[in-house]
């Protein structure tokens, strides 16, 4: 017997990729159970499906940043400023990236690169490990969603936030719809799309001096003149990242998409003060924000 769930949930995250340096990311999950039926004559409770396996998957790797550790461009290793913190040095063709957070925001995954294929692999023995004797079998399908259109991969961190969306390297893949005087604009679209793919999103205010980066001994070494450095607390820990300067926008605002789509606005109406622009800035799949300039 089988029992599916379409659209279970959708993992927001980012994952370091030797060519494109860290990469937001946003992944549909449909989940389908092989077992025999139980003794209220089902495979799993719908409920024990939607809550249980969602949470196991969020856990695993949701707003996480993703690490491929047979990759020998990542090095982790424990803080030496804080328990229960670990440093990560990265290295790409985008350039080094460097990081402190805490553990809870790294997903650690035995692949030497990260792709739906061994994400895949990582969560089903993960998920099996916890589901009933009677479910022996586990398919997950993830996947991207079904853009028509332009989109952007973005890499931020919320440190306001009181959940995981604090973790300063997670990311989305979203798209954008641009209304300039009440008519879409693609072309506008493509603009911006083109000006965050695979961006790093920080905020000024999160802004700090290169002496008072927390990272590692190697990762301090290899700071290069390019890096722009951002530190701030937030209720899981203390989050710093170093970050090459062609992969950045730094906005004047928090990288909430409510403040993104504000941002955006206010671009675009600086550019040109005579016209209205309509942002609906998506952030993941099927939410988002608008606003008006």
């Amino acid at each position: 017997m089988q029992l599916f769930v379409n659209d279970l949930t959708v993992i927001d995250f980012s994952y370091c990729c030797a060519q494109r340096g860290i990469v937001g990311e946003s992944w549909i999950v449909d989940v389908l159970l092989d077992g025999s039926l139980n003794e209220m004559s089902m495979v799993l409770d719908f409920a024990v499906v939607k809550k249980q396996i969602k949470a196991i998957i969020d856990d695993a790797v949701d707003h996480k940043l993703l690490l491929p550790m047979l990759d020998d461009a990542i090095s982790v290793g424990k803080s030496t400023y804080r328990a229960d913190h670990e440093f990560v040095d990265f290295s790409s063709k985008q350039g080094g990236y460097y990081l402190q957070s805490p553990q809870c925001a790294f997903a650690k995954i035995a692949t030497k690169q990260i792709d739906i294929a061994s994400v895949t692999a990582h969560l089903k023995t993960i998920i099996l490990a916890q589901l009933p004797k009677n479910v022996q079998g586990l398919t997950l399908n993830l996947r991207a969603e079904n853009i028509d259109g332009a989109y952007y991969h973005y890499t931020h961190g919320l440190k306001l936030h009181d959940g995981n969306c604090q973790r300063i390297a997670h990311g989305h893949r979203s798209k954008i719809h641009i209304y300039k005087n009440g008519q879409r604009s693609t072309a506008l679209e493509d603009v911006w799309c083109l000006r965050w793919q695979d961006i790093y999103l920080a905020s000024e205010a999160d802004r700090i001096a290169q002496n008072e980066l927390e990272l590692s001994e190697s990762a301090i070494a290899n700071l290069t003149p390019d890096h722009q450095f951002f530190s701030y607390f937030a209720p899981q820990g203390r989050f710093d990242i170093a970050v090459p300067g062609q992969i950045l926008d730094v906005v004047d605002c928090d990288s909430t998409v409510e403040l993104l789509a504000d941002f955006i606005a206010r671009q675009l109406k600086q550019q040109s003060a005579d016209d209205e622009f309509k942002v609906v800035a998506f952030e993941g799949v099927a939410k988002g924000a608008i606003a008006h300039a």
